[in-house]
């Protein structure tokens, strides 16, 4: 048996998660902005870096609140997570394909990890053999991920997603939530960070570090920068959005944000050209471009530690 839908496509952004997610709602014909979806997340505030800068850090990290998050702008994600080392490994194997199929034959768009790189795609149909997908430097010649391989790879994970339309929050309670999220995500708690890597001002701190020590990864550092890059621009349209949808005398206090996030867009924009995506050699051995690489990011982290504190005031207020 073969389900197609065909116009389930991803969005194609540096931030796959977001991509997946925003073409599962452009399917639903849901009227959600690519900045909004960012921004209500709390995705468009977050950065995860690893202590050598590993490509992993935009995708390493427990993504479990952003989901919840995602309700109050009228959808739900249902799905399952597991890794091979756990017991029941083969049996959650067995769901993801089973609550896929069902999703599916329900005209209900999914999304998962790892159909071909380690990325996030979305699984727009499936045969008897596996599941179809659209994503990230999709080798049209494979077409079809193998359910019984899903996971098999060295990061031995499995992430199957279903979207479904659910009910929205008013906007107030929107931003309020996305902020509490960024703010708590950005001192780096044990509940949403892993082990060897860090958020907020102590991700650049660790980031700055590993530039200055040259432990810094050439690709982590080509992959890294534009996410960041994306998520901070991203955050600056949602800033605007929210000003717009929230009680106008919160204007200001969004307009200074606004502000402090363009400067860390910009900075790490700089950065992100210092090392183009893909990188065409190893620039991270390159001592003068990691030094100005760290001088942006020092500039950033001051902009950022004083956009998280504007955001802290807006939340006081709301």
């Amino acid at each position: 048996m073969t389900k197609i839908l065909e116009d389930l496509k991803w969005k194609p952004l540096w931030t796959t998660h977001i991509g997946c997610i925003k073409g599962c709602l452009d399917y639903l014909k849901m009227n959600v902005s690519d900045a909004w979806l960012f921004g209500a997340t709390g995705h468009a505030f977050i950065i995860n870096i690893h202590e050598v800068v590993c490509p992993s850090g935009p995708t390493a990290w427990k993504t479990e609140r952003m989901f919840e998050l995602g309700k109050n702008t009228g959808y739900t994600i249902d799905g399952v997570f597991t890794h091979k080392q756990e017991s029941d490994f083969e049996r959650k194997k067995e769901l993801a394909w089973e609550m896929t199929r069902n999703a599916l034959d329900k005209n209900l768009p999914c999304y998962g990890w790892e159909l071909e790189i380690p990325e996030f795609y979305v699984v727009n149909g499936y045969d008897d053999e596996g599941y179809h997908y659209s994503g990230p430097k999709q080798d049209e010649s494979k077409s079809v991920k193998p359910w019984k391989e899903l996971g098999e790879s060295d990061i031995g994970i499995i992430e199957m997603y279903s979207v479904k339309p659910s009910e929205t929050t008013n906007p107030t309670k929107t931003v309020k939530d996305a902020f509490e999220f960024a703010l708590e995500h950005s001192k780096s708690p044990s509940k949403w960070i892993l082990p060897k890597y860090k958020a907020g001002l102590d991700g650049y701190d660790l980031w700055i570090s590993a530039l200055e020590s040259g432990t810094a990864d050439g690709f982590g550092m080509a992959y890294n920068s534009p996410v960041w890059t994306e998520c901070r621009e991203h955050a600056v349209k949602f800033l605007e959005e929210a000003k717009g949808r929230v009680d106008e005398e919160y204007g200001p206090l969004f307009d200074v944000a606004v502000g402090r996030y363009e400067e860390v867009a910009k900075n790490l924009k700089s950065v992100t050209e210092l090392f183009p995506f893909p990188p065409e050699g190893d620039e991270s051995k390159d001592k003068d471009r990691c030094v100005a690489a760290a001088d942006y990011l020092r500039v950033a982290r001051k902009a950022e530690e004083s956009g998280l504190g504007v955001l802290e005031r807006i939340l006081s207020t709301l």
